[in-house]
């Protein structure tokens, strides 16, 4: 796991550097190498922002299960799955961020709220749920955070600082915290739902779109979220949770895999029961984004990147060798790693189909197509913001008691269920 890490670093590294000409030419030149424009206004970076939010709200959601609910067989991993949706919930932000196109001015939709607007709420949303996340894992890792007071090297300081003050690591102290941990993950669950259920109701209300027009459009993004993020935590117990090597940690890989594959299959239901009915229906304005999907010219992203990586072979895997923790990882990583694709494929279908018959010949230049193909700056770009989260991941699982087991447990005191 070692050289796994040291592994992750080096990609940390080279993607920081590579990607950084990506960043370089998004603030030199602004939108001016973007494959984007008045036709299909939303990109690769768009797509990563609602992937990596919904990567958020499916790992705080597994961190629920431990402080709302007290799964026991979870209960090492909490604080790991909370810094992870951190982290996820600070690049997505960062990445549609950038997409703006004037970035300096993202402080107006706090200031200005139109509450009329989904995307209004999706503001004080997201603001209640990343202040509700610091929050829960401060209280989860105060009484880690006091016993690493003591050490004398970097991390110690940072935990001695981190503290505030409050030094009390006694059982009845840690009994405290676990409360407020209860409250604050129970209050999280209508939270993360919410937050996340807007980014697909901001789709799902948009009339002139009918291939985003559905009420299951918020539900495919949350159980997208879940499959998502619950993978991606999957992969990461396996390379860095804690007692790596035990009986203890194969038994939580083991039970995160058969939660994925719970959801993976709800999420194939869902997403057949989508395609079924939008094809055989024939209605030409919503079947043509469907079409475009499954025979247009990027074909290849959702029969290979999406159904056969990313759902049929980590399928077979968690089926077959759902026994094996390095398996189970495998197709952890197969899932997170692949459902980009899934994202993609619902942002630029919905607007390469042109509102008018006709409207792409009407009019030609610069932005004026529909075909849109990410430029070499938009996956510099998002190669560079998530090299910055994965930095962030390393270095806080350095520094941070994200994995250690210090005092008591923090699962709720007056729960004690398993699913």
């Amino acid at each position: 796991m070692k050289k796994f890490e040291r592994l992750l670093w080096l990609i940390a590294i080279v993607g920081f550097v590579v990607g950084a000409f990506g960043l370089y030419d998004r603030v030199a030149n602004g939108h001016i190498n973007v494959s984007y424009g008045s036709y299909v206004p939303w990109g690769l970076w768009v797509a990563a922002y609602i992937y990596l939010v919904g990567v958020s709200a499916g790992a705080f959601l597994i961190s629920a299960l431990v402080y709302a609910f007290g799964v026991q067989k979870l209960e090492k991993i909490g604080k790991l799955a909370l810094f992870t949706a951190i982290i996820t919930l600070g690049i997505s932000l960062f990445s549609i961020w950038l997409d703006l196109g004037h970035p300096e001015r993202a402080w107006r939709l706090a200031a200005h709220t139109n509450f009329s607007s989904m995307m209004g709420w999706m503001i004080w949303l997201y603001t209640a749920y990343f202040i509700l996340l610091v929050a829960e894992l401060w209280f989860a890792l105060h009484a880690d955070f006091v016993a690493w007071s003591a050490r004398k090297d970097f991390a110690g300081a940072l935990a001695r600082f981190l503290t505030f003050g409050k030094r009390d690591a006694s059982a009845e102290a840690q009994k405290r915290d676990k409360s407020v941990l209860r409250v604050l993950g129970s209050l999280g669950i209508p939270l993360a739902i919410a937050f996340h259920g807007s980014v697909g109701a901001l789709f799902g209300v948009i009339g002139a779109r009918p291939y985003w027009n559905t009420g299951l459009t918020p539900i495919m993004f949350l159980v997208g979220a879940l499959l998502s993020g619950g993978a991606l935590i999957t992969f990461i117990t396996f390379v860095f949770g804690p007692n790596q090597g035990s009986a203890e940690h194969k038994e939580t890989v083991i039970f995160l895999g058969q939660i994925v594959l719970a959801l993976l299959a709800l999420d194939t239901l869902l997403e057949w029961a989508e395609y079924s009915i939008g094809l055989y229906n024939s209605i030409p304005a919503h079947a043509a984004s469907m079409e475009l999907i499954l025979f247009g010219p990027y074909w290849w992203a959702f029969w290979v990147v999406h159904l056969a990586i990313g759902v049929v072979l980590p399928g077979l895997m968690l089926v077959f060798r759902g026994k094996t923790p390095a398996w189970v990882a495998t197709a952890g990583l197969l899932i997170a790693a692949t459902f980009i694709s899934v994202r993609l494929n619902i942002v630029i279908p919905g607007l390469a189909v042109p509102e008018l018959e006709g409207l792409s010949n009407a009019f030609t230049g610069p932005g004026l197509t529909f075909n849109y193909f990410p430029t070499l700056t938009e996956w510099l770009l998002q190669i560079w913001v998530v090299s910055v989260g994965l930095f962030a991941f390393l270095i806080g699982y350095r520094v941070l008691p994200v994995v250690s087991a210090q005092g008591k447990t923090n699962i709720p005191a007056n729960t004690h269920k398993e699913l």
